[in-house]
């Protein structure tokens, strides 16, 4: 089965997510990637301390509802079959077009080259909803505040 074919993310183990919820309140439900190798990948770059940044396109924040991260904010980051895995607190927040994203945040992202993250990003944002060098950018910053598992 390919990774377009796979099935969405699992709801989390609400017993889980209840403690969890209580320990931080006003946290957010996140996940990273759109497949379970990507989501993979990326998380395990989070744990091993290479990816410290992410991005998204600010038309899904908007068309979702979902609310944008401030600084301060934590995520109970959830893997592919919506296990709770890590706590992220972001750090900073920017809004930028896809072609002003500075090398150095792209690095920080733990994906490889600046020219590995132009191509890894627009793969992953031309399978979800389009790609262009104007589109917006949500930049987040994070840390680490608790691994889970």
């Amino acid at each position: 089965m390919s990774a377009e074919q796979e099935d969405p993310p699992k709801a989390a183990d609400p017993a889980a997510m209840v403690a969890l919820r209580r320990r931080y309140p006003g946290a957010e439900i996140s996940e990273f990637g759109d497949s379970r190798p990507l989501s993979d990948e990326l998380i395990g770059l989070i744990l091993s301390g290479r990816k410290t940044a992410t991005c998204f396109a600010l038309r899904d924040i908007e068309a979702s509802g979902e609310p944008m991260p401030v600084v301060g904010r934590r995520d109970i980051v959830i893997d592919w079959d919506g296990r709770p895995v890590l706590v992220t607190e972001t750090t900073e927040i920017t809004r930028l077009r896809f072609r002003d994203v500075p090398e150095d945040f792209a690095l920080a992202e733990g994906e490889g080259t600046f020219r590995d993250w132009r191509r890894g990003h627009i793969s992953y944002f031309e399978r979800n909803g389009g790609w262009s060098e104007g589109m917006w950018l949500g930049c987040e910053r994070f840390r680490v505040v608790e691994i889970l598992s």
